[in-house]
């Protein structure tokens, strides 16, 4: 188990990022950035643009490693749902992971990475889309219900990836 912390939480209604980059994001609600939100089995995070839409049920939530961020870059700028303090979440693809904030693990399964895209270098600024490869979060499917909150949290690999001997 590995003591972690969760700086920041995003959960959006509308997708800010759509068009091409050069036109620019646009305008966010003020009530995206939550200290609280609900983790529902198979669907997601509740409020998110994401939720129980079927085709992105595989990667209805993003974690991301903070270490990975420019100081002034937050979840505004990468569209990530969940980000970390303390951890390589990079590393656990494949895996099954248990992040507790208190009220008891919810447990996630770490689908793929999520790799960064065009607009990576207008909302954190040129060259980052290049410098977030490989180190821009996971993308992942709620297997159980929960709560994830602001602040301490412990963090645990409950299954490894799968061995295809390949």
């Amino acid at each position: 188990m590995t003591e972690v912390e969760v700086l920041q939480l995003l959960v959006s209604p509308a997708h800010r990022l759509a068009g091409r980059p050069s036109d620019g994001p646009s305008p966010g609600p003020s009530d995206e950035c939550v200290s609280r939100v609900e983790v529902r089995s198979g669907l997601g995070l509740v409020g998110d643009r994401y939720y129980a839409r079927p085709a992105h049920r595989n990667a209805a939530v993003t974690l991301m490693a903070a270490e990975n961020l420019p100081a002034d870059a937050d979840l505004r700028h990468t569209r990530r749902n969940v980000l970390l303090r303390g951890v390589d979440i990079d590393s656990c693809v494949g895996s099954t992971i248990a992040l507790d904030c208190g009220t008891g693990p919810a447990l996630f399964a770490v689908n793929r990475p999520a790799r960064p895209c065009a607009w990576m270098d207008v909302t954190i600024g040129p060259g980052a889309q290049r410098a977030l490869r490989g180190r821009g979060g996971v993308r992942c499917t709620p297997l159980s219900d929960g709560v994830i909150t602001v602040g301490p949290a412990t963090f645990r690999v409950v299954a490894g990836p799968v061995d295809t001997g390949t």
